[in-house]
């Protein structure tokens, strides 16, 4: 019996430290046949998925990595002055008499005005955990980072345990993690879009309704452009889908034209790209801003040079699928009479996902320094202050200043959730769109991109007549295979390829434009 080969001597000591129905199923014979390994290897997956969602429960709130990257001591934010601070630097003091506090500029019903040409110097401060409390959408924030590098750890575990044992008839659940992680992602994007749209005085909402009419535009007009110059593979990957449903619904019965027409197709592809765009258009704002405030306050050349690769990261992204341009100088280099390929198709592939990747990690490693760009927008306000003629209430001062510090979270916020959908979507265009991660041709996967992800043997072999449980099971697993079947790697290529240089361009385009108007138009 399983206690007696575990601990044969010692197991009524076992038994007092365990409740009684867990010694029952101690107890009994385990017998390891095929069946018990194969369900065993299966809830592989699933074990990883266990211990990450405890690891998330029980050590993350403890270890996390959206506060370290914000009370690390790297960053320091500017104080509001205080109300006396204020009255000393400008020569009034409180009154006791009501008298005396009108002689000073204050009314009872009137706030306390000073110039704005005071000399004013904010004291600065390392953000620290008690900080973070009253800062606004911490919690989001924090459970975005943390969570994504949850997933990112199930990915990469998943990717391991894939390319050791080889998995044939198991579902990668490292694809729910990275679905889960682009929804909290737009989740966030879309709480902080419905924020400006509650703002009835300013401009946010114009400009949001602008941008997604501009992208909408866009979007249908890259549609029609063909696989001659852009190749997402849109339109193979949909003509695949189309044949293997019509062919589905012919098995069973159904005579039907497709499940879509390809019209339909673009224009629902529009309307989600014009929403993409609405909610990456103050993010790229936002970053075109810091940029160039972490532009003047880096000195070594070094960082300048990172800063503007970190900058032009999206439009390196939106250039290698721009064909003329990348594919065919890789694939055809003009070196003379013999055009011998730099490297094969699917190196190509390969290369391309990681160099989004290393992207994606330059944009984490100058989060930082762009946050600090931010922060200072306190003192840069102060000083802009200063040059103007007239007088400011203490109140709207102090709002001035702190004001920066507590929507701390939504900026990084804007600059994070764009990078996570960038790598998520990446990392599912290599699992769903059967990609590699090696280099080298001999180390890519033999797989054919049209082939199904299950064996042969699902619907050649006939369900047993011998228990209803059985034939059941085996008519599930065929309905899956026919759904893998429809839904295959060729089209899940197009559509992520394309949806990963979307995003791209739309962070590129609308940073640009922030560029173009922090530059010049603020300027003038």
């Amino acid at each position: 019996e399983a206690y007696k080969v575990i601990r044969p001597v010692h197991w009524q000591h076992f038994a007092k430290l365990r409740p009684p129905g867990l010694i029952y199923l101690v107890k009994m014979p385990v017998k390891l046949t095929a069946l018990n390994y194969a369900q065993g290897v299966i809830g592989v997956q699933l074990v990883v998925t266990m211990v990450m969602a405890s690891v998330i429960q029980k050590i993350i709130p403890h270890y996390s990595l959206a506060r370290w990257l914000l009370c690390s001591g790297s960053l320091r934010w500017y104080q509001h002055p205080t109300e006396e601070e204020l009255r000393i630097l400008a020569g009034k003091q409180r009154g006791k008499s009501k008298k005396d506090r009108k002689y000073n500029g204050h009314i009872e019903n009137k706030p306390l005005t000073i110039p704005k040409d005071i000399d004013l110097h904010l004291e600065t401060k390392s953000v620290t955990e008690r900080d973070t409390i009253a800062l606004h959408y911490f919690p989001e924030y924090q459970w975005l980072v943390d969570f994504t590098v949850a997933a990112t750890i199930v990915y990469v575990v998943t990717e391991a345990y894939y390319s050791i044992v080889k998995p044939s008839q198991e579902m990668n659940i490292s694809i729910v993690w990275c679905l889960l992680v682009l929804a909290f992602a737009v989740k966030v994007l879309f709480s902080l879009t419905t924020h400006y749209f509650k703002v009835e005085d300013g401009g946010e909402r114009s400009v949001c309704v602008t941008f997604g009419f501009f992208f909408f535009v866009k979007a249908m007009a890259i549609l029609i452009v063909t696989e001659n110059y852009l190749e997402f593979g849109l339109e193979s990957g949909f003509s695949n889908f189309s044949e293997s449903a019509m062919m589905f619904l012919e098995k069973q019965g159904l005579e039907s034209q497709g499940p879509v027409s390809k019209l339909t197709f673009k224009l629902f592809l529009a309307v989600l790209c014009s929403l993409i765009g609405a909610f990456l258009t103050f993010p790229g704002l936002r970053l075109a801003q810091m940029h160039l405030d972490a532009l003047n306050l880096a000195t070594e050349k070094i960082t300048q040079t990172l800063l503007h690769i970190n900058f032009l990261a999206p439009l390196f992204m939106v250039l290698l699928w721009v064909k003329p341009i990348t594919k065919d100088y890789i694939m055809n280099p003009p070196l003379g009479k013999d055009s011998i390929p730099l490297m094969s198709e699917d190196t190509f592939d390969t290369v391309r996902l990681w160099i989004i990747i290393l992207l994606c990690a330059l944009r984490l490693a100058m989060m930082r320094r762009h946050l600090q760009a931010y922060l200072n927008l306190a003192q840069k306000s102060v000083d802009q202050m200063k040059k103007e003629a007239g007088r400011i209430s203490m109140v709207d001062l102090q709002k001035m200043v702190a004001r920066v510090f507590y929507y701390l979270c939504v900026i990084a916020l804007q600059y994070v959730a764009p990078l996570v959908m960038l790598l998520h979507t990446t990392l599912l265009l290599k699992t769903l769109g059967n990609y590699s991660w090696g280099i080298y041709p001999e180390l890519n996967s033999d797989t054919p991109v049209e082939n199904s992800l299950l064996p042969s043997s699902v619907y050649s072999e006939s369900p047993p007549a011998d228990g209803k449980m059985k034939v059941t099971v085996v008519q599930i697993t065929m309905a899956l295979g026919s759904l893998k079947n429809i839904f295959t790697p060729l089209l899940f290529r197009g559509l992520l390829s394309f949806l990963t240089w979307w995003i791209a361009a739309c962070l590129f385009s609308t940073s640009l434009f922030g560029l173009f108007y922090h530059q010049y138009l603020t300027v003038a």
